[in-house]
């Protein structure tokens, strides 16, 4: 099934838009009149380019305000069509995309706008042209797919033909189940868009909000799934506009398209097995089991730091790699990886932004079934020369400049394999597992990262909220898998005066700020981490003072939170408890948290009081990080 892309769905100019279509791997575009009419080439000359890039010119559009006008009005609304049809055919385009009219003069009724479009048909079939029909879903008399159908079936010319847009039906609440009624070679094209569900004028939330499917909150894979059952076979293309993306990257944004669409179509795939569906085969969203290890690019003093926070945390370093400047520290479930290699990856990682996380492992069902998807979804496979004794395992490239490597149970021999044994035994504080890692990325990276997660790990998303900072606004999402052994949080700032942003700006855009770790027991832990010289994060009185009177809390159980330095939060009688440790390095930390009967969420309410606390704690302006 060919795959297309609208021009407005990017930014740039044309040649730059094109340029980005064809290297994300679409099949055609989508010519908006705005970016044709901003060039400075000739029709042909632009038709020429698109195809010599490998694309095929799937659709112009659009064509506004002709049906339903009186009198002089129509005959205008035909000489503008009969112009149209003459760039059409310089450009070497066969289909038109007519939207319902919105003009103040527009008449209603479903015989007059078939009439209009039996005559168009008529006058497109001479030139060999077809003419599809949109409503929008502001439109003066139609704004529903099914009265558009009815206007196309009544104009009962095999040039004329339906085209669906899902942000049309589905912003509406329209039942795109209806869509199934409708004859698949009747259909001469369909558009793609989600959106996230805001209460607002339906022309401003088309215009400023849509988004690629799977960032938003409509159903288009049920639109999909309705739009296949018809047989239809022609083209699924994305038009998206939206402020975020007219500002970014149009070889980022066109990439994170062409993943939508074929994660979209595998999906419906998926779900409607006996649905003719051309897409080569790819393994299905990847099954994670829980975080393998995180792993630091770090060297010298900055490296003695985070190992003397790792012993204060209860890990031991366990093994040395075999022919690697790599230490090996564990406790529980959780590995950390300190690699001190001065070439390579890490190397590289800690020349550009000092002491980060630049690797991320995951233990997955099927480290190779993991990696063809990835690849399937446009994810860049990640190489680097092994040493000898080295495993070879999956890698792609992540965000920030990290890593993403995939470890299954053919490959979980690696640590006796790689690494030599020190003598240490793990460590023992309570810390059990990786319960979530916290990856900071500008606001504008937030929607392809989260596509990037859902699309290959059929992660779930919970609400965007927002996180008050002293300094601005931070954004945050939480994405997990359902059993909660994987769980990411993004958080996106805009500005560098937040911690967040202050983060991005001090490590040159390093991915994760913190890593949380489980435990069973809070304050165990915070007793045996006291006892091993751990140092939390010191929380004002005044926390613990509205803590009192927001939960009514036992007086031994408050002063035993007070005294650790723990935070506490409350949803429908689950309870989440978290300790932190102070930043290092750029403003990074470490958390301890226990989820309490089921507690789902990561203590949101108490954010602005961490960080309030960490920027307590900044280094004073001008003065360098250790």
């Amino acid at each position: 099934m060919k795959t297309g892309i609208a021009t407005v769905s990017i930014s740039g100019n044309l040649e730059e838009k094109i340029e980005a279509i064809a290297a994300a791997g679409y099949d055609g575009i989508e010519i908006f009149e705005q970016d044709f009419i901003a060039d400075a080439r000739s029709p042909r000359d632009v038709g020429n380019r698109i195809r010599s890039a490998g694309l095929e010119l799937m659709l112009f559009q659009p064509f506004r305000d002709f049906e339903g006008l009186p009198g002089a009005l129509r005959a205008k609304a035909f000489d503008r069509a009969e112009r149209k049809f003459d760039l059409m055919q310089e450009l070497g385009c066969d289909l038109v995309l007519v939207c319902s009219s919105v003009h103040p003069e527009a008449l209603g009724g479903i015989n007059r706008a078939a009439d209009d479009f039996a005559e168009l048909g008529e006058r497109a079939a001479k030139r060999g042209l077809r003419v599809g029909y949109e409503a929008l879903a502001w439109g003066r008399h139609v704004d529903d797919h099914r009265d558009a159908w009815e206007i196309v079936r009544r104009a009962d010319h095999p040039n004329v033909g339906l085209i669906l847009d899902s942000f049309h039906t589905l912003a509406r609440g329209i039942d795109p189940e209806t869509i199934r009624r409708i004859p698949g070679d009747r259909i001469f094209f369909v558009q793609l868009a989600d959106a996230p569900r805001i209460d607002m004028d339906l022309l401003y939330w088309s215009r400023h909000f849509r988004n690629m499917p799977g960032e938003g909150d409509l159903d288009v894979t049920a639109f999909a799934r309705a739009v296949m059952a018809t047989g239809y076979a022609g083209p699924i293309s994305l038009e998206i506009f939206n402020d975020q993306f007219r500002g970014g990257v149009p070889k980022a944004i066109a990439r994170d398209g062409h993943r939508s669409l074929i994660h979209l179509l595998d999906a419906v795939r998926r779900a409607d097995p006996d649905l003719a569906i051309d897409l080569p085969p790819m393994p299905a969203p990847a099954r994670v089991h829980g975080t393998a290890f995180i792993e630091f690019a770090t060297r010298g003093v900055e490296a003695e730091t985070i190992s003397a926070l790792l012993r204060s945390l209860g890990f031991a370093c366990v093994g040395r790699h075999i022919a690697k400047d790599l230490a090996l520290w564990q406790q529980g479930e959780i590995r950390i990886v300190l690699n001190a290699e001065t070439k390579g990856h890490a190397d590289h990682s800690f020349t550009v932004r000092r002491s980060n996380v630049c690797d991320i492992g995951l233990t997955v069902a099927s480290a190779a079934d993991t990696m063809a998807r990835a690849v399937a979804l446009d994810s860049k496979p990640f190489e680097q020369e092994r040493a000898p004794g080295e495993l070879d395992i999956p890698a792609i490239e992540g965000l920030g400049g990290s890593v993403l490597h995939f470890l299954d149970n053919s490959l979980d021999h690696v640590w006796d394999t790689e690494f030599t044994p020190t003598g240490e035994v793990p460590g023992a504080a309570g810390l059990t597992r990786i319960d979530h890692v916290a990856q900071t990325m500008s606001y504008d990276e937030m929607l392809s990262w989260s596509l990037f997660y859902t699309t290959l790990f059929g992660m779930e998303k919970s609400s965007m909220v927002d996180v008050i900072d002293p300094d601005g606004l931070v954004r945050s999402q939480a994405l997990a898998i359902p059993d909660g052994r994987f769980r990411i949080t993004l958080n996106g700032a805009e500005t560098h005066r937040t911690l967040a942003g202050g983060f991005l700006a001090d490590s040159f855009g390093a991915s994760v700020q913190h890593v949380a770790f489980s435990t069973d027991d809070i304050f165990a832990s915070a007793r045996q981490l006291a006892d091993l010289g751990f140092q939390p994060l010191p929380m004002s009185e005044n926390y613990y003072a509205d803590l009192d009177a927001r939960f009514d809390l036992a007086p031994e159980f408050l002063s035993d939170l007070k005294a650790a330095n723990i935070l506490y939060d409350r949803e429908d009688g689950a309870e989440f408890l978290q300790l932190y440790s102070r930043p290092f390095g750029t403003a990074m930390f470490f958390e301890i948290v226990e989820r309490r009967a089921g507690y789902k969420g990561y203590g949101a309410p108490n954010a602005p009081f961490r960080i309030a606390a960490q920027k307590r704690l900044e280094r004073p302006k001008g003065m360098p990080r250790i």
